[in-house]
């Protein structure tokens, strides 16, 4: 790959950036983003389908675009990259929901403030991923040998992740919040969905704004597993930043969807880490043999599928 080789023009990448603001304007002033409430199992059902369904019809017209432009065979590789790289970033999203429950949990936020906070860790989500996937690109496009270096990555942090999967990491007495706490005049007691509040004269930050602190490290620290995952897909920055963007778009629906129902999938943990080996590992072997986009979506569709059903029969036996 020499230079940022990618199948976007200009306009391509305006048209998306543009699209992703106008649904961040339209989720926050027009379908009550903004405002405190709490959010049914229903609605984030709906909003669940809303973006997978726009993730879609985006493959859709991209596919559309470029067999118009580039030919059938260009076409069907990008689609076939961008549905994987959503999938893969789909699935590891589902991590960062069961950290978020144990963060609000142990913070206990009602859940109708929950919403807020995590409108504001997914646009500073945005930010950062942004900035983490063209930075990738660059280096990926200058060094090539970086990929091994993301594999093997990946293969140790698989491995981590299958050794302490049933161990919750200890979010009270995480670094980032000490060092906060530390630093910042933090105001006790409960006031609603403020971040910061005026006491004597004095600016405090609110125990809601902590939790956002941890929302944003922890979006940041799988950032750092899940974009070299997808890089191992495609290394062309627009398939890279439209299928991380749209996964993230819909991060916030798939936690209330998921949230009084993350216990019934205790196994997927064991599932996810699975897929973090099987990224590295394609990645390391990639000078012998490389493993067709086909066979990688079908690999993490059977681990993900798997380890689903697998929770859900031994949750089964242990309820008879």
């Amino acid at each position: 790959m020499n230079g940022l080789e990618s199948i976007a023009s200009l306009p391509m990448w305006a048209g998306f950036i543009a699209f992703v603001l106008l649904m961040l304007a339209l989720d926050l002033f027009v379908f009550g983003g903004n405002k405190a409430h709490k959010v049914s199992v229903k609605e984030a059902a709906i909003w669940s389908l809303v973006w997978v369904s726009m993730a879609m019809i985006f493959n859709g017209g991209l596919w559309w675009y470029l067999n118009g432009t580039v030919g059938a065979e260009v076409a069907n590789q990008k689609a076939l990259e961008f549905f994987s790289g959503y999938l893969i970033e789909k699935a590891l999203s589902v991590d960062n929901v069961f950290v978020f429950l144990l963060i609000f949990s142990a913070f206990q936020v009602p859940i109708q403030y929950q919403r807020r906070v995590l409108i504001y860790g997914v646009l500073g989500a945005i930010v950062m991923r942004a900035v983490m996937i063209l930075a990738g690109a660059w280096v990926v496009s200058e060094f090539s040998w970086v990929l091994y270096l993301f594999g093997a990555f990946l293969l140790i942090t698989g491995v981590r992740m299958l050794v302490a999967a049933d161990s919750e990491p200890d979010v009270a007495n995480n670094p980032v919040l000490r060092f906060a706490r530390r630093h910042l005049r933090v105001a006790d007691g409960d006031h609603g969905e403020k971040f910061m509040v005026v006491k004597d004269g004095l600016r405090y930050v609110t125990p809601l704004f902590l939790v956002l602190i941890l929302i944003e490290v922890t979006d940041l620290i799988f950032a750092v597993d899940s974009i070299p995952a997808i890089f191992a897909i495609t290394t062309d920055p627009f398939i890279v930043f439209t299928s991380n963007l749209f996964a993230i778009l819909g991060l916030r629906a798939l936690y209330f969807l998921l949230v009084d129902v993350a216990d019934r999938f205790h196994l997927l943990k064991f599932g996810l880490a699975m897929v973090l080996v099987f990224i590295g590992a394609k990645m390391l072997i990639m000078p012998w043999y490389h493993v067709p986009v086909e066979a990688s979506l079908m690999v993490v569709a059977v681990l993900i599928a798997s380890s689903c059903l697998a929770s859900v029969l031994i949750a089964k036996k242990e309820d008879k």
